[in-house]
Formats: structure tokens, sequence, C-alpha cells
């Protein structure tokens, strides 16, 4: 068992400090809003006043926030991350941001002596509690082994990618594909109910069909219901896209379903459904086909 620190407590990253604590490791963590951490805390979670205090408890310490700029927040300053890093300790960012991003963060992790991780995750929130995330990594492989038996506590596959900056690669590499499969649904879900087939018909066959990709068997359903709180919400998909479309046009490689569903969520955002989870994106569609979508705003 390992004491360990994380910050940020949100859907994704509290339910992974959940199985942490689960698995019988010390888990100290810090939220940007205490309240949505409190179940931690009351589950055994130890709390820190500030990323600092985290970084200072834990021998392998986490993050999972919503971007680059968000990392950089919670790790620069007198009570930020990198002050409480040392000579030994392993920084894990299982966010989303940048190649080059996470290899500057890196960079400045190795300055103090530590090692750093990216370690970004593919899944949902069902798949999280299911104990069936795979985790993506990059960096030293030295580093990898020592932390590889507390990310099987995580999720049953881990994937080792090479170097610092190669997990969040192949992250946007699958995270891209997500809408685009998203929006493909959507398209047969209404082209199916505009020619007289009712919309949850049209699903159920779907979902037993061959396109029923994992992600599409838990994330299709939204189309006749969306989650009280969004899984991962139109504002956090498109940055997702942007990166994509940001690394194509760094490496030459042309990503045109990406560009052109990524204006789908540019318009959501402009229907006022940024807070919504990107399946939404069904409802920006329905309106474009004369269809009612349903969705409460």
């Amino acid at each position: 068992m390992a004491d360990l620190g994380y910050v940020g407590l949100g859907v994704m990253g509290g339910g992974v400090a959940k199985r942490l604590l689960d698995a019988g490791h010390t888990v100290t963590g810090w939220n940007r809003t205490r309240e949505k951490a409190q179940w931690l805390v009351d589950a055994g979670m130890r709390w820190a006043d500030t990323p600092r205090q985290v970084a200072e408890a834990g021998d392998v310490v986490f993050t999972m926030v919503t971007n680059t700029a968000a990392v950089k927040a919670v790790c620069e300053g007198p009570d930020g991350l990198f002050a409480g890093l040392g000579p030994g300790k392993v920084y894990v960012d299982m966010s989303t941001q940048s190649p080059s991003g996470s290899r500057a963060l890196a960079d400045r992790v190795a300055r103090v002596g530590a090692s750093m991780l990216d370690a970004p995750v593919s899944g949902s929130v069902i798949t999280l509690e299911q104990g069936k995330l795979s985790i993506m990594v990059g960096g030293d492989a030295d580093v990898y082994e020592r932390v590889r038996p507390i990310l099987l506590d995580i999720g049953p596959k881990v994937f080792h990618l090479g170097p610092n900056g190669s997990a969040v690669t192949m992250k946007i590499a699958v995270n891209l594909q997500l809408h685009v499969q998203m929006v493909a649904f959507s398209e047969g879900v209404l082209l199916a109910e505009k020619s007289g087939i009712a919309r949850d018909t049209a699903v159920e066959v779907m979902l037993a069909s061959v396109i029923a990709s994992p992600m599409v068997a838990y994330r299709g359903p939204f189309v006749l219901e969306q989650p009280e709180e969004a899984w991962f919400d139109v504002n956090m998909m498109q940055k997702d896209m942007n990166l994509a479309l940001e690394l194509g046009r760094e490496l030459d490689v042309p990503l045109p379903t990406t560009a052109i569903t990524n204006e789908l969520l540019t318009a959501a955002r402009g229907m006022g459904l940024a807070d919504k989870d990107f399946a939404v994106v069904f409802d920006v569609l329905a309106q474009m086909s004369g269809i009612e979508a349903g969705v409460t705003q």
C-alpha cells in the first residue's frame, strides 16, 4: 500500500480516488470546491488545504483537471503542487492536455528531482465504477514499472506507450473518435425517426447491431434522456477536438471528420448547451432536422 495524493476530485477524478481508497492506499486529496469532495473525506480520504500539502503527503501524486491552464493553476505558485515535490516522488498527470504541454511539465518536475508520467484514462463513469478503465502512460519505463501496480488498482489495462507526451497523444487520438461516433449515431437515429420509426425503437435496434461500440452502448441512450450531470460536457469535448486539430496541423495529418463534427459542438455552445454531456449534439442535429429533441435547458 502506498501514500498517495490526488488533486482534482470531480466526477472522474473523485471516482479514481475512491478506487485507490478501496484498494487500501492512504489518499490525501484537494479539490477547488471542498463540498464536492466531502463524500471522499467521509470515505476515509485525508483532506489537504493546498495542492502543495497533497504533494508533501504523497509519494505518488495524481492530478486530473480540465485542461493545460488548470494543470498550471494547481501546480505553480507557493501553494502549488511543484512546491511540495522533491527527489524520489512521482507526479502522475491524468488530465488531457497538449503533448507539448505535458512534456514541458515533465521537464519542470525533473528540475526538483521528481519524475512525471502522463497517464490519461479511457472510459466513462460507468466503466470506472465497473473497474474497467484503461490507462495510457507516457514517461520513463522504470518509473512506469514502479507506479504500474497502483495504476492496476484503478483499471485492469495499463499501456506504456513511450516517453512523456505519448499517452496524451494517444488519448487525443481516442477521444476525437468519441464525438465522431456520437455524431454518426445521432444522424442514424434521426434518419430513422423522421422516416416514421420511433426513436426508442431505433436506439434499441442500433444498440443490438454491429455499430454498438462500448461508447455507443453507454452514451447512445442519452439521445432519449440526458444524465442529470454531464459525464463529459461540450466544452471538455471541444477542448479535446481542438487539441486533435492542432496536433493534426503540426503533424500534417488531415482530420476532415474531426473538423466538421467539431463545428456541431460550437453550435451546441451557441444554443446554450455547453454544460450538457456532449451527446447533446443529437439535439443540435435534431433542430437542424426539424425534429423535437426533448432536452431540458
